[in-house]
């Protein structure tokens, strides 16, 4: 199997979705959607930004690589009479199944940022974008105090070195990176921009209780739990992680959590 496959389905990612409704909302707000635009949703999970995106009237197309993920945004979908919405299975490498030019929005939040072969995955978001279109991606910055990178951070540090050739997802967090594989599939350095935004984590339960979805429903935290579990090191992995996490709440009541976490919020036009 696929192994990028395998790590997103290991777990489930609905479990941390549902503490990102809010910030998904807030930032499709910004996109300028209007009714009728062809939106492709990559690397979308259950919809937290493509549910948003056919509420104000888009023609939205998610496609992710784990087939629960698709599964349960269909539901969704279903479930709140979206019928301008649908998930599909895909690898946001190689979109074949898609015409050149199909869509006038393509939007990936922390979604194609995960996905092996960057080169391909920018050439792919270039190609089934329409000539005037735009492609908005959200990356986690690699190094970033806030909460996503110091997880995966901290969680690499319990888990084996990588197979040779791979290529950190965190890269795209980099504007020089993100620059090049654009300039790649054809896109002049003036039609790329950045931004520094924030995303927020806010779930109805304790730091140390968030951790815990992260430890059980999270792929990448899970490998890492595993790991540490052969080396007898979990323990110290889950207090590492607790501390992180009671450090970066800011809410007052330590009962919920509200966690603010920065991204690269990059803006392609085609």
């Amino acid at each position: 199997m696929n192994p990028n496959k395998a790590l997103w389905e290991k777990g489930d990612f609905t479990r941390i979705a549902a503490t990102m409704r809010e910030s998904g909302e807030a930032l499709v707000a910004n996109l300028e959607i209007s009714k009728g635009l062809n939106v492709l949703d990559l690397g979308c999970g259950d919809g937290t930004t493509a549910i948003p995106e056919a509420k104000l009237g888009a023609n939205v197309l998610g496609v992710d690589i784990a087939r629960n993920l698709v599964e349960a945004g269909n539901i969704r979908a279903k479930n709140q009479g979206l019928t301008n919405c649908t998930f599909q299975e895909g690898d946001a490498s190689d979109l074949h199944e898609i015409k050149d030019g199909t869509f006038d929005l393509v939007v990936s939040i922390f979604g194609a940022m995960f996905a092996p072969k960057p080169f391909d995955v920018a050439k792919e978001m270039v190609r089934v974008t329409r000539p005037g279109g735009r492609i908005v991606m959200g990356n986690w910055i690699p190094g970033d105090p806030t909460l996503v990178a110091q997880i995966l951070k901290i969680s690499s540090a319990y888990t084996p070195p990588p197979p040779e050739g791979f290529v950190s997802p965190m890269l795209w967090g980099l504007e020089n990176h993100v620059i090049e594989r654009f300039g790649n599939a054809g896109v002049a350095k003036e039609n790329i921009s950045f931004l520094k935004d924030t995303f927020t984590f806010n779930a109805p339960y304790t730091p140390a209780e968030f951790v815990n979805v992260f430890k059980n429903y999270y792929g990448p935290t899970m490998n890492a739990f595993e790991a540490a579990e052969k080396n007898g090191k979990a323990l110290e992995l889950q207090q590492e992680l607790e501390v992180l996490f009671n450090s970066q709440n800011k809410n007052a009541s330590n009962d919920t959590t509200s966690i603010p976490a920065t991204f690269l919020r990059v803006t392609v036009m085609r």
